[in-house]
């Protein structure tokens, strides 16, 4: 990615800051800094505290929702779960929530504690593009004459970022933003192999997508049968009287894939949440369903662009038209093993079912 110059800015140093990271600490902060300076156009001193703050608020939703791995180096992980345990903060809480908390309880001594490592290295590395192999002590003394025109100098545990850099970040803030939120997907991919999406992971989305073609699909074969059962608790579901639920939860797939998704009873959202079911008691009557299913829609509309998401197990339709049962059923074995012990290895829990089948 080719990032912009103007003024004083080196676009070739600022591409460098993100080189040798072993930590996501230098993503973050720099996210923060623009997040602050387009919050504030007119200030030009930030605190230490503040910052991390915004680094934490950052990292809170891709740490507590997606759980995804940060790596052994890294401790902002484990200092976000800490800080949410001590502080009782929801998960889901908004950025500006998560900030605002910490900073309130800042002088706390078990929150103190917990920020104090990310006042160690990042603010002084992160200037080295422009103040190369220098001691903190150095780093303070040459930015505070901008060496280099750097971003900013570092008096004490604040910074005064240069009127330029200011200009620069907030006029090019959505770029620049893209840049860390890309170079920090790179970095995470290699921590979390087997992840899939892990640039969707980054941010809480604003807003998911409806489920209308799915419904529509699912609504298309229940009405041919008359209706069906809910693999989780045997309850009777018929056309357009029951839920989508993700088997494999959304929140490890960012995905709405049709394979993904079964009809299933209204009480089954609440309990099952973000939790993995049990592959050996459900993904048979899953499979099962969705091989009927499939096969109606094709016979019904064989041009549906949403029969397409099947194309993951790398069969065309017809052939997983004309599959048998147990053909299938292997394919989603292949499909879903993986992921749900890649999913429990992330922390996502299973799912213990209290409802009865049958009821």
């Amino acid at each position: 990615m080719v990032l912009p110059s103007q003024g004083i800015v080196d676009a070739g140093r600022l591409s460098r800051i993100f080189d040798k990271t072993t930590a996501t600490y230098k993503f973050y902060w720099f996210v923060s800094i623009i997040d602050m300076i387009c919050a504030n156009p007119s200030r030009r001193v930030f605190t230490f505290d503040e910052i991390i703050a915004g680094m934490i608020a950052e990292a809170w939703y891709p740490i507590h929702y997606f759980k995804l791995s940060f790596g052994k180096l890294d401790s902002l992980e484990s200092n976000i779960l800490e800080i949410q345990r001590v502080l009782n903060i929801p998960i889901d809480a908004s950025k500006e929530s998560v900030k605002e908390q910490i900073i309130r309880n800042i002088d706390n001594p078990v929150i103190r504690r917990l920020l104090y490592v990310f006042t160690l290295n990042v603010p002084y590395r992160f200037l080295s593009p422009w103040i190369p192999k220098a001691t903190d002590a150095q780093v303070v003394i040459e930015s505070q004459v901008f060496l280099n025109d750097c971003p900013y100098a570092i008096f004490d545990k604040t910074i005064l970022i240069s009127n330029s850099w200011v200009e620069y970040l907030i006029s090019y803030a959505a770029i620049l933003k893209d840049f860390a939120f890309w170079n920090l997907s790179i970095f995470l991919q290699k921590r979390n192999p087997n992840v899939p999406d892990i640039p969707s992971k980054l941010v809480k989305p604003l807003q998911r997508a409806p489920l209308t073609r799915q419904h529509r699909f699912w609504d298309r074969y229940i009405q041919a049968v008359g209706q069906i059962h809910c693999i989780y608790t045997g309850a009777t579901l018929t056309a357009g009287n029951y839920d989508l639920d993700h088997f494999i939860p959304w929140s490890f797939v960012v995905h709405d894939l049709l394979w993904n998704l079964i009809p299933s009873d209204s009480s089954v959202n609440s309990s099952k949440s973000n939790c993995i079911p049990s592959l050996d008691r459900y993904l048979a009557p899953m499979a099962k369903l969705h091989h009927d299913a499939l096969r109606e829609n094709y016979s019904s509309n064989p041009s549906d662009k949403l029969l397409e998401d099947y194309l993951v197990f790398r069969c065309s339709i017809p052939e997983l038209i004309n599959s048998s049962y147990e053909q299938f059923l292997i394919l989603f074995k292949n499909e879903f093993t993986p992921m749900a012990q890649t999913a429990t290895n992330m922390g996502f829990a299973p799912w213990y079912n209290t409802v009865a089948h049958g009821q």
